[in-house]
């Protein structure tokens, strides 16, 4: 397959977005210099397709409300991915982030459950040598572990955010349906192949979704 910027976080730890107008890229970055450039290209442009902004992380669209000033849209969307962030509206109990709840003696705090593990003396060791404790440690690294995912929790993650870019950006194109059967067939050359035709933005992209589709599942 041919390189392609890979989908990373962005270094303050947010999403990155792009934002197309039919197959044209408008926008690519943090989430309010996009929804400023599409806000700016939709006036500059009211007769081309309404644009789509797509989560890099997700490939999963998100809704733009440009009534008002280019900052009120700016607002409402940050609004928007806060509060369909899980971490906004039930954060982690015991996270580093979230102040201690108010509880009433010897009740546990809310959401935690308590269980027996077994670990070795020299594990309990080190979990007592970190900040926090052994109970914060081992939420973060579970957490940890959850994020990352296993190397078919990775595949089927670049596959699924491919997928929901090309349906309503390149489902008109040639090749679209066998493209789609290549990315899910792990066929990197065919995939290639199937997207040269595309128009640049569109080709570009699709690929950079694609990072780590085709990858050897080994898992």
């Amino acid at each position: 397959m041919s390189s392609a910027a890979p989908v990373l976080p962005s270094p303050s730890g947010a999403s990155s977005y792009t934002a197309f107008a039919g197959t044209r890229r408008i926008a690519a970055g943090q989430l309010p210099d996009v929804v400023r450039a599409v806000a700016a290209s939709t006036r500059e442009r009211p007769d081309e397709p309404t644009p789509l902004v797509f989560d890099d992380g997700t490939g999963r669209t998100l809704e733009l409300d440009l009534r008002g000033t280019p900052e009120d849209a700016v607002a409402r969307a940050l609004n928007e991915v806060a509060a369909s962030t899980p971490a906004a509206t039930s954060p982690e109990a015991g996270s580093d982030d979230a102040p201690p709840a108010p509880r009433g003696r010897g009740r546990p705090r809310l959401g935690v459950v308590a269980r027996e593990i077994t670990l070795l003396p020299r594990h309990w060791d080190w979990l007592a040598r970190q900040p926090g404790g052994a109970s914060v440690t081992l939420r973060k690294l579970v957490n940890e572990a959850q994020r990352q995912g296993t190397p078919r929790d990775q595949l089927r993650a670049a596959q699924e955010r491919c997928y929901r870019f090309m349906g309503p950006v390149a489902g008109n194109l040639p090749g679209y349906e066998e493209a789609l059967r290549a990315l899910y067939a792990r066929q990197a050359d065919a995939f290639d192949a199937l997207t040269a035709g595309w128009p640049e933005d569109v080709r570009h992209y699709a690929r950079q979704l694609a990072q780590g589709a085709f990858a050897n599942d080994s898992s």
